[in-house]
């Protein structure tokens, strides 16, 4: 899926990044339409050439997304290549029959394949080798640019939330405090390309407003979906689906609990319940 793909290689001197955002800046903007004819064309036929235009066209996004992460002192080129990388994964994850925009869904995995980069690569956090390290290193990045070093009732509840000893804390605060990055930004620089000093990254993704916000939405978008399918149902088939599907774990019914109830075949039940989720998705993206 990566031939032909635009990629930043061996940067040197900024032009060749600047070359780069100038070629990708030029892709064109994808209609949800366009979007989903590609992404069906890749899935369905493995068309490399569709999901190259999904790729290149959702490239700028990528560069966004990795400005963010650039107070770690890391070469940009690298964090843009670390998130081409979950782009292309999330294409071809992208479900197309769900009504999300492929931005939408990429974002988790271009940013899941940039914190993996910087974890690997901060010399500072080699000892961030667990999951728990991991976030332990991105909460205290984005407490230190906020409070500075932290005071012990900080690194105790810090501590306590993670599940990891004080000490732990308080070793991965005093590694990070050696980084020779600048904290506050370079006000001579007038370029554009100029790293995000630590005082403007981001913290903890998983606490981004705007992403509760996403998520939130989406849940409740789901909800309406899910309301409005089910509603298109007969009585029966609405039972069927909720008694196979909507249930509480240990209490969906099988094939043969439902054919017992209804008085028919356990092979009826399976053909009623295949016309009911086709009628579903139908109704789903009326």
């Amino acid at each position: 899926m990566s031939e032909s793909l635009p990629v930043v290689t061996d940067l040197g001197p900024s032009q060749g990044l600047t070359q780069y955002l100038n070629e990708i800046n030029s892709a064109p903007i994808l209609s949800a339409e366009e979007e989903k004819a590609l992404a069906q064309r890749y899935h369905a036929d493995e068309d490399l050439e569709a999901a190259r235009q999904l790729v290149f066209s959702h490239l700028r996004y990528v560069v966004s997304v990795a400005r963010g992460f650039s107070g770690y002192g890391l070469p940009l080129a690298d964090l843009i290549q670390e998130g081409n990388v979950g782009l292309m994964k999330a294409v071809k994850r992208f479900d197309h029959e769900r009504d999300v925009r492929l931005v939408s869904f990429a974002v988790h995995w271009i940013k899941a394949e940039i914190y993996d980069y910087v974890v690997r690569n901060w010399r500072m956090v080699k000892v961030a080798t667990t999951k728990a390290q991991r976030k332990l290193f991105f909460n205290l990045r984005k407490n230190r640019a906020r409070l500075g070093m932290m005071k012990e009732a900080e690194v105790e509840k810090m501590a306590t939330t993670l599940d990891v000893k004080p000490q732990t804390v308080r070793e991965m605060e005093v590694r990070m405090s050696g980084a020779d990055v600048s904290f506050e930004p370079d006000t001579d620089d007038e370029d554009g390309l100029r790293p995000l000093a630590p005082a403007e990254a981001i913290g903890d993704s998983s606490l981004d407003p705007g992403r509760l916000v996403f998520e939130a939405d989406e849940e409740r978008h789901r909800q309406v979906q899910l309301g409005k399918a089910l509603s298109s149902l007969d009585e029966r088939s609405r039972d069927i689906i909720q008694a196979r599907w909507l249930s509480e774990e240990g209490q969906k019914q099988t094939l043969g609990d439902l054919a017992e109830k209804f008085g028919v075949s356990a092979e009826r039940i399976r053909q009623i319940e295949k016309r009911a989720m086709e009628q579903m998705r139908l109704a789903a993206t009326a």
